[in-house]
């Protein structure tokens, strides 16, 4: 359905908006991609198809102004900076829907190995009675800091998308080294969070094989 509006909102940084219909009805959602001949702004006369998404509401699809003002004429080439916040909403939308980051290529595979080195060493550590407390307080130690871990990566991600005060990566790190490093790896995978930047993932990667080592020192001192 063809229809004809005016942009009241557009945020540039995201590459989106919404348009207000003459009726007065529900703001229609629509995305930077599908804006055709010039840039929005708001106040701009627009012309658009309009669709209905499922559970979303309605969206505008192709739109274009109505007429061509100071707003509209420059090329986008000409916008090389809005270029790049456009690429980097496209890829940020394609993780969203389900692309596996390049930053986690492989992981699985290496998690699920020392996931199965750290029940290892657990499990033998314990049938050797080497831990330094009794083992009841073990197994409740690493599951309170596992759960410890996952809730303290969904409130840095909510502060994120707030812009509150995050919490500092060192202390997700320093979870990790005490025995949360699985729910870390599960709330990066579920909550895609941390799931993109290399140089905390190398560092994340460290905590584990530290964590290991120090139960191999524990295990190889014991015995």
């Amino acid at each position: 359905m063809i229809r004809t509006g005016h942009i009241v909102r557009w945020n540039a940084g995201r590459g989106f908006g919404f348009i207000a219909t003459p009726t007065g009805e529900q703001n229609i959602f629509f995305h930077v991609r599908d804006f055709r001949d010039g840039e929005p702004a708001v106040g701009l006369a627009v012309r658009f198809e309009q669709i209905e998404v499922g559970g979303k509401g309605p969206r505008a699809m192709a739109v274009q102004p109505l007429t061509r003002g100071p707003a509209t004429t420059a090329p986008r080439a000409a916008h090389p900076e809005r270029s790049v916040r456009t690429e980097r909403t496209e890829r940020t939308s394609r993780t969203r829907r389900g692309a596996t980051p390049r930053a986690l290529d492989g992981q699985p595979a290496l998690f699920s190995l020392a996931l199965l080195a750290w029940l290892g060493l657990l499990l033998i550590i314990s049938l050797h009675r080497l831990w330094p407390v009794e083992l009841p307080l073990v197994l409740l130690g690493l599951m309170a800091v596992n759960i410890a871990t996952f809730i303290a990566y969904a409130v840095d991600k909510s502060a994120a998308a707030q812009n509150r005060w995050r919490t500092p990566e060192s202390t997700l790190h320093a979870l990790a080294l005490a025995g949360g490093w699985p729910a870390a790896w599960l709330a990066q995978r579920a909550l895609r969070h941390k799931s993109r930047k290399r140089e905390f993932l190398a560092v994340y990667a460290l905590t584990v094989l530290l964590h290991l080592g120090l139960l191999g020192g524990l295990l190889w001192h014991g015995l």
